[in-house]
Formats: structure tokens, sequence, C-alpha cells
């Protein structure tokens, strides 16, 4: 019975993997046994290792392990816990609200009424007219010979009180660029302002030496009244095929700007469509130049001041008047040329090497009284006074469409090289201004062949020059040497009242304009592909007392 008992005892259950919280292991359940008789030899040899006797009836079977099933009690111990929460709430006193209003009215009237004015008695006089008639008997001849004295003196001419605190004369306010032009090594050669005021063009090209022909060249524009400007990035970009050499904006048009090239062409751009901008040019016929165009002005027709027309002129000799019409073409419809022969001879010049017969023309201007009178200026140094109204044929056999004819009315004492810009006095008829490669600046009267005055601005090259739209006595010069002067001839005739370094490296300045819209601005454009605007003080934009009876003397004075 000792197997059995063994068999009993092994029946114990462990908890199942798993089982909850609450469950327990059943207890062990042992029958009670008794070792019989034959017990004690079984119980032997299992002791020692036996082996058991072959089952039979009323033997047990070996010994074998039973598990048995599970018992498992709830735990109470979770609906315990569940029943714990409570719900708590409260509020607060209800808020109370009150409106008040209140209305105030209150009036209050008062009149006054003076006493009616009664017939009052005037003063009697307290000074003596028959004496005070004598006395200004008396002194009439010394007061009137004293004021007389007073007015003709010249001793406050030009003063004026400035109430204002005194500003930097000039300080630079934008410096313009376009880094693909800069890149190829390209020059500013022309600025010009639109019609508004607000936009400055320049052109890209070159003024050394050299076939720029086919040289790939732009024309940029900068919109300086758009806000957030940037200096490096134009607002209009127009590709050329070749230099452009000059430049110059529409009167009445701000987006149209015509340009001169180095091959001869003449083109008219509209900036406002910057897929195809190209409005009008010339194209490569007889009647182009074919020597490069230094500069373009834009002229109003005759009959239709609302019309304008584009004038050209170029090293080989032509002034040429151009019309735009369809199918995007410049037609000529005027024709001047230069020839030596034709030349008038009040003043001596330099024979001209053998077999050339035309003067090149690199420069013009028109006056601002006379619509048909213009002044050129030649490489061989010598200003030229012209006329649109000529009728004289030219003695040239250079191809043209419309009959050539010679301009040239009066020859002027010559630079001693080329002359580069001309410039007529917005505020005088017959004044004009010079510049050239001997570094002078000569101030011409249209009534003698010599200058009035040569001022020597640099030992280099002259490049530019223009008089100022509001100052009669101010011009602005630019230089070989990388400046920029600024000649007030109220304050002296001899130095430059400002001199502005425009390039560090000393790189020459090929190109100034002043803005007639908004005065105080000039720009200028340079050999390193940078227009710099520059902002002038009151010192130069407005004009002091007597101003203009002074530049009327100065051509008297002189020409005398």
């Amino acid at each position: 019975m000792l197997r059995e008992a063994q068999g009993q005892r092994s029946r114990c259950s462990a908890p199942a993997r798993g089982a909850g919280r609450g469950a327990v292991p059943m207890a062990t359940r042992v029958r009670p046994w008794r070792l019989g008789p034959a017990g004690s030899a079984g119980a032997e040899k299992l002791a020692t290792g036996g082996a058991a006797s072959a089952e039979g009836p009323g033997r047990p079977g070996p010994l074998q392990d039973e598990t048995l099933g599970v018992a498992s009690v709830p735990s109470r111990w979770r609906d315990a816990q569940g029943f714990r929460g409570e719900t708590k709430s409260c509020q607060t006193a209800s808020v109370a609200t009150a409106d008040a209003a209140s209305q105030a009215r209150k009036r209050a009237d008062a009149e006054v009424q003076t006493e009616a004015p009664g017939p009052g008695v005037l003063p009697a006089p307290r000074h003596d007219s028959a004496r005070l008639a004598a006395f200004l008997r008396r002194v009439e001849a010394t007061v009137v010979r004293e004021l007389n004295r007073n007015w003709r003196s010249h001793a406050f001419d030009g003063f004026s009180v400035n109430w204002t605190e005194p500003q930097c004369t000039v300080t630079c306010l934008h410096t313009l660029g376009y880094p693909p032009a800069q890149g190829q090594g390209l020059h500013v050669t022309s600025v010009s302002w639109n019609t508004t005021g607000s936009v400055v063009a320049c052109a890209y090209g070159r003024l050394d030496d050299g076939d720029w022909s086919t040289l790939k060249s732009f024309v940029c524009a900068w919109n300086l009244d758009r806000r957030g400007l940037s200096p490096r990035q134009p607002s209009a970009v127009v590709e050329v095929p070749s230099a452009v050499m000059c430049l110059a904006f529409h009167p009445t048009q701000p987006s149209h700007v015509a340009g001169g090239l180095y091959s001869g062409e003449v083109l008219v751009w509209d900036l406002s469509r910057p897929e195809d901008p190209l409005l009008w040019c010339t194209g490569l016929t007889d009647d182009t130049h074919t020597d490069p165009v230094y500069q373009v002005v834009w002229l109003p027709e005759p009959r239709h001041s609302h019309h304008f027309r584009v004038l050209s002129v170029a090293t080989d000799g032509k002034v040429l008047l151009w019309q735009g019409v369809g199918a995007g073409q410049l037609q000529l419809t005027e024709g001047f040329a230069l020839v030596v022969q034709q030349l008038p001879r009040n003043t001596k010049l330099k024979k001209p090497p053998r077999g050339e017969t035309e003067v090149g023309t690199t420069a013009v201007a028109f006056s601002s009284f006379d619509p048909s009178l213009f002044v050129l200026g030649t490489e061989g140094g010598f200003p030229l006074k012209c006329s649109l109204a000529a009728e004289e044929a030219a003695l040239t056999r250079m191809p043209s469409s419309v009959p050539l004819r010679a301009p040239a009315q009066f020859t002027f004492s010559p630079h001693g090289g080329p002359v580069y810009s001309v410039s007529c006095s917005p505020f005088h008829r017959n004044l004009f201004l010079s510049a050239g490669t001997d570094g002078h600046v000569h101030l011409y009267s249209m009534l003698q062949a010599q200058p009035l005055t040569s001022l020597r601005l640099s030992p280099k090259y002259l490049f530019a020059v223009r008089w100022s739209p509001v100052r009669p006595l101010v011009f602005a010069a630019a230089s070989g040497e990388g400046d920029v002067q600024l000649f007030d001839l109220q304050k002296s005739s001899q130095k430059p009242t400002v001199s502005i370094k425009q390039t560090q490296d000393g790189s020459p300045v090929y190109c100034l304009e002043f803005n007639r819209q908004q005065t105080q601005l000039l720009a200028a454009g340079d050999a390193q592909g940078t227009v710099k605007v520059w902002q002038l003080s009151s010192e130069f934009t407005e004009q002091g007392p007597r101003e203009t009876e002074d530049l009327e003397q100065l051509a008297e004075e002189v020409a005398t």
C-alpha cells in the first residue's frame, strides 16, 4: 500500500498559469492505509530498487502523477475598490449685475450789448503839416541820390539768409550695377532719367580701343521709387547683340528708350514689355550709320508736338532723323552730312588727312530757345553751330534714301583734342559748354568763335559736361580720373565747388545726367560698370538772388 499512498500524495495541484489573484491551490487528499503482511516484502523491494512484481488482480499498478482541476475563488477586492468612487460638485454664489445710466443736461445763455456809439470828435493832429512838407522837399534830392547809389551797388549780391542747418553738400544715395555686365568688363557708356524722374537707365558697352561690334551688352533700368530696391538686380534688363554707346528716354513715354549701337544701328525699346521689348530698329541698310552712334536725342515733330522722332549722330559724319513706322522699323525721314569742304571758314582748322572728307561727330545738344538750332561736337575738336532748317545739299557720295543736307553754319575755336560732350544752357539762348580730351571745359557764346572762358579740370580726358536744370551758373563734368566735379560760377570761375570721388581706383567716369524732375539727384556711370546716384544739397538746387542776371552779365561782359 506504500505505492498507493505515494500515488495519492502526488495528486497535488499547483495553481494554473494565468489564474486570477484569488485562486488558491487545492489541499492534498491522503487516504489512510495499512501495510499488510505481504507489503513488507514489497516495501523492502521498492526501497532497494527492485522491480515490482507483475500486475495482477488486486495488485496496484506503477506510481503515476495526476493533475486535478483548479478551484478558483472570485476576488472581491476589485469590486470593493470600484465602490469607493464618489462624485461631488459645488456651485458658487450667483453673480449679481447691475446697470446704471445717467444723463445730465445743462444750458446757459449769455448776451452782452455795447452802448451805441455816439458822435465823437477826432483828436487834433499833433504835427505841423507845413513844416513836414518843407522838410521832405529839402531832403528829397539827397534820399533819391542815395537810393540810386544803393541800387547800382553789388555789395550784397548773392547774399541770402540761410535759416537751416548746414548739410553735407553731396551724398551717395544708391550704387547700382548689373553683375553679368560687370563680369564681362563692360563700361557704363550712358545714363538717362525717364520723364517721371523715378527710373534711371544705363547702357553697357566699351569706350576703349577695340572692335566691340559683336560684343553682347545690356540696357538696364532701376525704379528708385520701388519698395525693396535691389541695387544689383535691375527692374528691367534688355540683352543687345552689340555694344550700346548711348541712351535717351522718351520725353513723354516713361517706358520708351532709344539707344545707339557700336554697329551703327539705332533701336527703341519698351521696358514695360520684358518678353519682347524691341519696338523699332533701323536694321543694317544703306541708310544706317557705318560707324558707332555716339548720341541719340528725341525731337518733337514740327507740326505735331506730341509726336517725336529720334536724331542720331555718328563718327561717319551723318546726322540722321528717324521715324517709327509699322512692322517695327525706323524709317529715315531727314539726313545731314558734315563735309570738310562745306565747313564755315571763320576760324583756322587743321587740314584733314588726304582723301578724308567726312567730319566725324561725337556729341549733340539742342537749344532750349530755338528747336531748330543745335551744336555738334566733332573728332577734330571744334564745335559746330548747325540748323535743321539748312537747305544746302551736302557734297558727299554716301548712299542715302533721302537727300543729305549740309547743316553747319558756324565753326568755333577748337579744343586740343576730340570733343566728347556739349551742353546748351537752359537759361541763356547763346551759351553752351563743351568738354574734350584736352581736359578743358570751354564756355562759348553763339555770337563769337573764341570761348568766353576755358577751365582746365583734369590732366586726363573729360567725357561729359551738363548744365544744371535749375541753377543758371551751375554745371557738372565727368573726368578720366574718376571724379565728378560740380562748378558754381557764382562762387568761383576757376576751381570746382565740390569734387566727388566716384571710383576709388581712379578709373574714368564716362557719363552723367541731372534729374529734371527730382532736381536733387545726379546720376553718373563709370568704367567699373557702376551707376552712382548722388543727392545734392540745396546749395546746388536753389537759385540764388540775381543769378540769372549774373549769367546775362557774364555773357555780355566777356563777349565785348
